[in-house]
């Protein structure tokens, strides 16, 4: 309906000369939205407000020219200019009444629009290290990124998906360390697992895996790997990996660290495709290094002055571009930082040529938002092209308990623990219905409740409510044409409030897309559902007389469309029977 209404203002508005020449002069770009307190009407506009400065005019008095020349149009009953100058428009039955077939034709597209058309997004999010299965703070990324890429494609963007691995750099060598030293005990060997290795029955596996496929050919001495060792946990951590590489050479450090990241990135897939998630690429940190693509990208910023060496350390100056303090980016040892790499992927992002880069990071990566946009403008790139969000963690409950997790000794629950108890569906809609930069708790025995107080039971049990309607005319042998339902029987206010709910859906996807707000979906399907139940309670279907039942079972079953259309675009099933 809103496309209607800003069609029919349009048009009053090119006939006044005075007002269409002070919207072109000033890029006017006026609101067109639902009103929410009914007895005001359905839909307003502002557009009279925003002319008043530029026509040096009241606005009410605007407002009576738009309203004096609006053409007719037999979807709107009337239309009163309200407070300030809102124009307020009240629409007739048969308006609502088209929601409905506006559905039927749609099915599965409607909401959809082509507001993205000819838009090109890359979406890059998850991206764990592959040093450790998922947790449940990497489910909430995924099940927000995916629903974003879902509404994203719904409206009408080219979007693609993609997982950026880091198997480079210090972290795969500790990993590697931490299998070859569990590969070790496996082999007979004691002594005492260090604190900065990884810890966890994964890495237990990996070795029992090593030991399996390469036997005894990675043996080393134990006894030279732990003498003298510093007592700074890096400085220890970074000696053990050093005297490793000797023992190893450097043929077996590669084979173990292939095969421990080999391993867990398929985990960290098939958890992700259980989950619902899909991803168009899997983009390897080592590929930008083999490429030569980082050392191009560290090359240019220190040909443009960007770089500066101290302490035998390579520097970017990221302060001069709005950073707290410079960067370092080529370590004393010669190798690269994680900022490194991160530059070199993101100017490769660019180079590809995608109009809207999005990140999607975990909270406490916010402090690196400014650095990375920094090295985007020093490299000539536009880092307003890049949009980083960011995710907040979430924080399980059992039995009202905070279960208490630590990702550096191991204790901590997986994505995978998560949706084995709870269901994916559960999990994808909690994550789903709270705003990503908000901190969410997690009840895990009120996801598994199948009462109206858990928010995915009571949606999807609306959807296969409305299923067992039409299984009973089904079942009773009464047939039925949805295309013939005479809609203007729907007049009951809950009946008109329901039109009302379905029309707006188009609209809450469309911002949904603009403002990447994935809960806008979810909060609309809590709303529709509770709408509906109220209305099943309310009023017969089958019983009714001929006329009347037609068009409840045509309301219905656009509702149960909207329903399912909704829960698609967060990856939730729409269930037949509960």
């Amino acid at each position: 309906m809103l496309k209607e209404v800003r069609s029919l203002l349009i048009k009053s508005i090119t006939s006044i000369e005075e007002v269409d020449k002070a919207i072109k002069q000033n890029n006017v770009a006026f609101q067109v939205d639902h009103i929410r307190h009914q007895n005001h009407g359905d839909i307003a506009s502002n557009v009279a407000m925003l002319l008043s400065k530029s026509l040096r005019a009241d606005p009410r008095q605007i407002a009576k020219k738009i309203v004096n020349n609006l053409p007719f149009s037999e979807l709107v009953e009337r239309v009163e200019i309200a407070g300030p100058g809102f124009i307020n428009f009240f629409l007739t039955n048969e308006a609502w009444s088209k929601v409905i077939r506006n559905i039927q034709i749609n099915g599965a597209a409607y909401g959809c629009s082509d507001e993205g058309k000819d838009q090109h997004v890359l979406i890059e999010y998850v991206s764990s290290n592959p040093t450790g299965p998922l947790h449940v703070g990497h489910g909430r990324g995924a099940a927000y990124g995916d629903s974003l890429a879902r509404i994203l494609r719904a409206a009408g963007y080219t979007t693609e998906c993609e997982y950026y691995i880091n198997d480079a750099g210090r972290q795969i060598d500790i990993l590697a360390l931490s299998v070859w030293l569990r590969y070790l005990g496996l082999l007979g060997e004691s002594f005492a697992f260090p604190d900065g290795a990884y810890q966890g029955d994964y890495i237990v596996d990996l070795a029992h895996i090593l030991l399996e496929e390469d036997g005894h050919s990675h043996y080393g001495n134990v006894a030279w790997l732990m003498q003298s060792l510093p007592s700074a946990p890096d400085s220890k951590i970074d000696l053990m990996v050093s005297r490793m590489k000797e023992q190893v050479d450097s043929e077996g450090f590669s084979r173990i660290q292939a095969l421990a990241v080999d391993k867990i990135v398929s985990s960290i897939n098939k958890d992700l495709r259980q989950f619902n998630v899909e991803f168009e690429t899997w983009y390897s940190e080592s590929s930008l290094i083999k490429s030569g693509a980082l050392d191009e990208a560290l090359d240019k910023l220190k040909t443009s002055g960007y770089l500066y060496q101290k302490n035998s350390a390579w520097w970017f100056r990221s302060s001069d571009l709005g950073d707290e303090k410079d960067r370092v980016v080529i370590r004393t040892n010669g190798s690269h930082t994680y900022f490194a790499a991160d530059i070199a992927y993101h100017i490769d992002k660019y180079d590809r040529g995608y109009d809207w880069l999005i990140n999607v990071w975990g909270s406490d990566h916010h402090g690196y938002i400014s650095r990375i946009k920094a090295s985007i403008g020093a490299l000539n790139r536009n880092p307003n092209d890049l949009e980083i969000l960011t995710v907040q963690f979430a924080t399980l409950y059992r039995d009202g308990e905070k279960i208490a997790m630590s990702t550096r000794s191991g204790e901590f629950v997986t994505l995978r623990d998560l949706y084995e108890e709870v269901g994916v569906d559960a999990a994808r809609f909690f994550y789903a219905s709270h705003k990503p930069e908000q901190h969410m708790d997690f009840d895990l025995d009120l996801a598994k409740t199948q009462s109206s107080d858990n928010p995915v039971y009571y949606v999807q049990y609306a959807h296969a409510r409305i299923c067992s309607v039409f299984k009973k005319m089904e079942n009773r042998a009464i047939t039925y044409d949805l295309s013939k339902a005479n809609l203007i029987f729907l007049s009951e206010p809950q009946e008109l409030d329901l039109l009302r709910s379905l029309s707006r859906y188009p609209e809450i996807v469309s911002q949904a897309s603009r403002k990447c707000e994935p809960h806008q979906i979810a909060y609309f399907c809590r709303e529709l559902a509770n709408d509906f139940h109220t209305y099943y309670n309310a009023y017969p279907f089958l019983e009714s007389e001929d006329n009347l039942r037609l068009a409840r079972l045509s309301l219905i079953d656009s509702i149960r469309q909207v329903l399912k259309n909704s829960l698609d675009l967060l990856g939730v099933t729409a269930p037949d029977k509960m």
